[in-house]
This record gives structure tokens, C-alpha cells and sequence, in this order.
């Protein structure tokens, strides 16, 4: 009888491991199966595409220096992300070769970094995000078209763009076609770009919209171009020119980061 007892002490003891050991094994595959492991972050124009300008602020610096604060807050907040760059110092990257750098590192997730500006006005403030999509109005349609123009720098841009022309309003709405699969999570994760531009560092924002850009054209996989800001209003360009400001920037994006990629993983 001890005998038995023994043998079904033994037998208890074993399952209660297994059963350890099975209920375990779910978590390490939740944490292989993360569906955003590599994000390229493209810092906007660079080189001899300055971009848009404030009084004494180059778009093309300031973007850069988000992009770098912003990879590095990745890097530390989630290591297990792969971050890239489409560029790391003061280059000229043609815009489709910033989408096809992600597409050869199989990227989960492109930020484009830019600023705004607007010539008829010096007190227009605000975030914007866009995600490839129709022009809902004709402001919309602007950025794009100020976005775009960048392939004039280009050679044969012509033959590289199947023949798109950036001063044509229909040949932007045509590109919106694009871009359609990742169209809900480019969404989501813009969303949360905007709220936390509003509760991380109290910016107002202009919110999510949708236009034709050339950058995230042939992105295969969600893509967001954001627009931290107006350096043609004084106050903003004098925020996003400082150290703290380029901080907090790069810190609402990280957190709203945070929150998608959580999302995606459930």
C-alpha cells in the first residue's frame, strides 16, 4: 500500500512540472510572435533638400534630431525593437528609396519626420499626422504637394515616378490608391500619434488626415508621415529648434509607439 502511495506521489509531482512547463511555454511564443519588431524612422529631405524653413530653422535639422531622440527612446523603452534609419546625418535619400529601405528590411512600421509651414500666416500652430489616403481638402492637398515637389531634385524622377507629376492635383489622388492594406493600423497608430501629442506635451493638435505622399507610396507595411509642427509661426519654430522641445516630440511619439505595438501584439 505505501508502495502505491508512493508511486502516486511521484505521479502528481510529475504532472504538476508538465503542467509548469506547458503553461510557460505560451509566453515565450507570445513574445517571438511580436508583429512589430522593426521600425524605420525617415528623418524628412536632408542634404540639398533643405526643406521648409523658419526664420533661422532648416525642416531637414530639426527632423533629423527628432529622428535620432525618437530611435533612441525606442531602443531603450522596447530593446527587443529593431530601429533603423533612413538616414542618420545630413544626406540627400531620394523619397523612393526611403520606402524601399524599408521594404528590404522588412520594416513593421515607417515615421516619416517633417515640420509644416504655411506662407499666408504666422500664428497657425498644431501637429499634423497623415497616413496615405484620399485629400480631403484642399490644405491637405498642399502639404502634399509641398512633400512631393522633393523628386524635382531627382534625376529621371519622371521614370522613377511613372511619370507623376507633383503640381497635378488628379496625380495625387491617384497615388491615394495606395497604400490600401495597411490603411486601419497606419490609422491607429496615427491616432494615438495625436493624442499623446496633446497629453504628453499639450500641443494642439490639427489631427489625423490623409493625402497622397510619395514617401509612403510603396511602403508595404503601416506607414504615418508626421508633421511636428509650424516653422513659420515664432513660438513653434523656437519650440521645435530647442533641445526640450525635440525631446518632448520624440517622447509623445515613443508613447504612443508603446500603446500601438502593444495593441498589435494581443
Amino acid at each position: 500500500m505505501l508502495k502505491v502511495l508512493k508511486t502516486l506521489i511521484l505521479a502528481c509531482l510529475l504532472l504538476t512540472s508538465l503542467a509548469f512547463v506547458f503553461q510557460e511555454e505560451p509566453v515565450s511564443a507570445k513574445k517571438a510572435d511580436s508583429k512589430v519588431k522593426t521600425v524605420v524612422i525617415d528623418a524628412g529631405h536632408g542634404g540639398k533638400d533643405p526643406g521648409t524653413r523658419g526664420r533661422t530653422t532648416r525642416e531637414k535639422d530639426v527632423a533629423l534630431s527628432v529622428a535620432l531622440k525618437l530611435g533612441r527612446k525606442i531602443k531603450d523603452a522596447t530593446p527587443d525593437v529593431k530601429v533603423l534609419y533612413t538616414r542618420s546625418t545630413d544626406v540627400f535619400i531620394e523619397l523612393g528609396e526611403r520606402s524601399a529601405f524599408a521594404n528590404r528590411n522588412n520594416a513593421d512600421l515607417f515615421i516619416s519626420i517633417h515640420c509644416n509651414a504655411t506662407p499666408r500666416s504666422k500664428s497657425v500652430r498644431g501637429t499634423e499626422t497623415f497616413v496615405m489616403g484620399l485629400h480631403k481638402t484642399e490644405g491637405n492637398l498642399e502639404v502634399a504637394k509641398r512633400e512631393n515637389s522633393v523628386i524635382l531634385q531627382e534625376t529621371n524622377y519622371k521614370q522613377k515616378y511613372k511619370g507623376f507629376d507633383p503640381d497635378s492635383p488628379l496625380a495625387h489622388i491617384m497615388l491615394a490608391n495606395y497604400q490600401s492594406a495597411f490603411i486601419s493600423s497606419s490609422l491607429r497608430f496615427a491616432d494615438q500619434v495625436e493624442k499623446k501629442f496633446q497629453s504628453v506635451s499639450g500641443r494642439d493638435s490639427r489631427g489625423v488626415k490623409q493625402a497622397g505622399f510619395l514617401v509612403l507610396w510603396r511602403a508595404a507595411m503601416p506607414s504615418v508621415l508626421i508633421e511636428t509642427g509650424f516653422l513659420s509661426t515664432p513660438d513653434e519654430e523656437e519650440y521645435l529648434a530647442s533641445d526640450d522641445g525635440q525631446d518632448e516630440v520624440a517622447d509623445s511619439i515613443l508613447q504612443a509607439f508603446r500603446i500601438y505595438k502593444k495593441e498589435m501584439d494581443q
